[in-house]
């Protein structure tokens, strides 16, 4: 039957108009190029990009070429796949075009920046600066939270990014706690030093055309070119003959470790294209975030259903302090994205942790009665501002809006008051009520930013 039914299906073929059949065929290869667009992830200056364009208009062009002979099929079928094709065309143009997808290049371009100022001491041996080491931590996290809105094209582009400057990082890092490798033995010692110290000079030079290559700085070289380099380099360490000599040995030994260790970053050039890498909806590290999210947010309902006065009618903090021990053991594998998860989970956590601590303080308080008749009267207004703060925490904790919700700047508005309140306070040279008072302010602080962290509408 199978037979008959592609039988059936040439016969068919071979019944239509010439020019049926020519329109069909351009709109296989419009739908097979279509594909690509969906994954686009470039900017408009790719070599890919005018790959993809040209392309689209070669089909344009061809549809044009095929002759219609006045007939209304014909010409509705070249219409319908003409249409695909300007369809595909503004779909590029709004994947280079889309917001994220500008503030992503406008990160990666300000990283670039960063690392043209500091390839010259790379390249020579020798050190950054701590300035540019947490200037490049924020382009990190200010990448991670660019919204994606789920698309294809931005997941990757974000990840390529990501990838690139989290491996220079690595690199980066791998510098200021080795502070790089030193001569620490003279040519005199032994003739293969003399080896060593070149073939480490030129591992130092490496590095620098490495950074450069994955930030797009240089694109003479490539990352077969850097790999032929540093294998050639391993060649000649292990064919050098340091028997007997420990020492020198041991030298060795660092420079190989420091070799391998650029050679592992010279696997970047395909990735991105795989779903796994871009798509963290199923890595095991989030998923696990994940399931303590949905734990955390059940003791929290709980908790904040419970109206007796006493926080030892339900104090779930044993229990949170075994989820930040569980938090504490998830795998990041060293991707920002994941990273950022568990640390915003830890921040969730903590959050319910230090409401019900100021709770429990406030009910010691209470019961302290007559015992606080002395007290000084700056160390009850700050007690008096954190018994607010206590209530302010607790719709905070339970606030589930955006920011544009009116509770969400009447929450703002009321820890900005409790925030004048602390200033307002005059401790009158009390050391005791010095240290509540700024006690008191960082844990405003504390609050107004997990609200902030809680409606800023993060994705991983």
């Amino acid at each position: 039957s199978s037979i008959l039914v592609k039988n059936q299906k040439k016969m068919d073929m071979g019944n239509q108009h010439p020019s049926i059949v020519r329109i069909q065929e351009i709109q296989k290869e419009v739908r097979d190029i279509g594909q690509q667009v969906a994954f686009f992830s470039g900017v408009q200056a790719d070599k890919d990009y005018r790959k993809l364009e040209k392309a689209l208009t070669k089909q344009l062009l061809e549809l044009d070429s095929v002759e219609t002979e006045g007939k209304g099929d014909v010409l509705q079928a070249r219409k319908r796949v003409a249409q695909e094709v300007e369809k595909l065309l503004k779909e590029l143009e709004q994947n280079v075009n889309h917001p994220s997808r500008q503030e992503i290049e406008n990160i990666f371009q300000k990283a670039k920046a960063l690392v043209t100022h500091e390839i010259t001491p790379l390249q020579g041996g020798g050190c950054i600066s701590d300035e540019f080491a947490d200037d490049f931590q924020d382009i990190i996290l200010r990448l991670t939270q660019v919204k994606t809105g789920g698309k294809v094209h931005l997941r990757k582009a974000r990840y390529r990014a990501l990838t690139r400057v989290c491996a220079v990082q690595e690199i980066i890092e791998s510098c200021m706690r080795k502070k790089l490798l030193a001569l620490p033995l003279s040519s005199d010692a032994h003739p293969s030093v003399s080896k060593i110290n070149t073939i480490m000079s030129e591992a130092n030079k490496v590095r620098g055309d490495l950074i450069a290559l994955l930030m797009g700085l240089d694109e003479n070289k490539t990352c077969g070119h850097l790999s032929r380099i540093l294998t050639a380099l391993l060649i000649d360490l292990d064919a050098l003959d340091v028997s007997g000599q420990t020492e020198i040995r041991n030298y060795r030994k660092e420079v190989v470790e420091e070799i391998n260790s650029l050679l592992k970053h010279l696997d970047l050039e395909g990735e991105g294209d795989s779903t796994s890498g871009y798509d963290l909806a199923q890595n095991d590290s989030i998923q696990k975030i994940e399931k303590i999210h949905k734990t955390v947010a059940n003791l929290k309902t709980e908790m904040l259903k419970v109206e007796s006065t006493s926080p030892l009618h339900f104090n779930p903090k044993v229990e949170l302090q075994g989820l930040l021990t569980q938090l504490d053991e998830v795998c990041t594998r060293k991707n920002p994205c994941i990273r950022e998860a568990r640390r915003r989970a830890v921040l969730e956590v903590q959050a319910v942790i230090t409401y019900l601590d100021l709770k429990e303080a406030l009910w010691q308080r209470e019961s302290l009665g007559q015992q606080l008749a002395d007290e000084h009267l700056s160390h009850k207004a700050i007690w008096d501002v954190l018994r607010s703060l206590s209530e302010i925490q607790k719709e905070v904790l339970s606030f589930d809006g955006n920011r544009a919700d009116k509770n969400y700047m009447r929450l703002e508005e009321l820890l900005t008051k409790q925030l004048l309140a602390l200033d307002a306070v005059d401790p009158q040279g009390d050391e005791r009520s010095k240290v509540g008072r700024k006690q008191a302010v960082k844990f405003a602080q504390n609050i107004i930013s997990y609200l902030d962290m809680k409606t800023d509408e993060w994705e991983y």
